[in-house]
């Protein structure tokens, strides 16, 4: 249990940085960038996309986006207060009421882990969908964070300054992390 404790803090942390960044990091991390009303998402579903979504997030992969984040964000806030009533509790479980730490605990255990690998699984199939049908290689801009495009498009900063920024960030949500796990200790 004490590396599933850390890997959910850890996750905490990459979730925190990345809600930051996508309000502050780089034009095509923003959440801005790829935040699509209803309409253009149905377009784009009928095949009526427009050349910009294959640039980023294309409206399909933005929902993928905002959904593993908030089923992730939500996992780990009900693990934080999750109590098992044998051998662990999570940090904040002696906060909350009783009601509330059973609701969690509950949910993490049995809903939450379900639908997270649920969602992991749709997000995997969609960039085989894409690289066998569409021969579209999502993986590579993914890591790199460089894609080629046929357009001329904005760049996204990407420099040692905006690498800098990234890792600031990073390591105050890490240090925001570990600090709530010790007051609550």
């Amino acid at each position: 249990m004490a590396w599933h404790f850390r890997f959910g803090y850890t996750v905490l942390s990459l979730l925190l940085f990345r809600v930051i960044w996508g309000v502050v990091g780089g034009h095509w991390s923003r959440f801005g960038s790829f935040m699509y009303s209803p309409t253009t998402v149905f377009q784009y579903i009928k095949g009526q996309g427009r050349p910009e979504h294959s640039i980023g997030h294309n409206p399909l992969g933005a929902g993928s986006v905002f959904a593993l984040l908030g089923f992730l964000l939500l996992q780990v806030a009900s693990g934080l207060i999750s109590d098992d009533e044998i051998a662990t509790s999570g940090p904040l479980s002696k906060f909350m009421p009783g009601t509330l730490v059973s609701t969690a605990t509950f949910y993490h255990k049995n809903i939450g882990k379900l639908i997270i690998i649920a969602l992991v699984v749709l997000h995997i199939g969609a960039i085989l969908f894409y690289l066998v049908k569409k021969k579209e290689n999502l993986v590579r801009p993914m890591i790199l964070g460089d894609k080629e495009t046929p357009t001329v498009t904005k760049d996204s900063r990407d420099d040692a300054r905006s690498r800098a920024l990234a890792a600031a960030v990073f390591l105050v949500c890490a240090a925001m992390v570990a600090t709530m796990v010790q007051l609550a200790q």
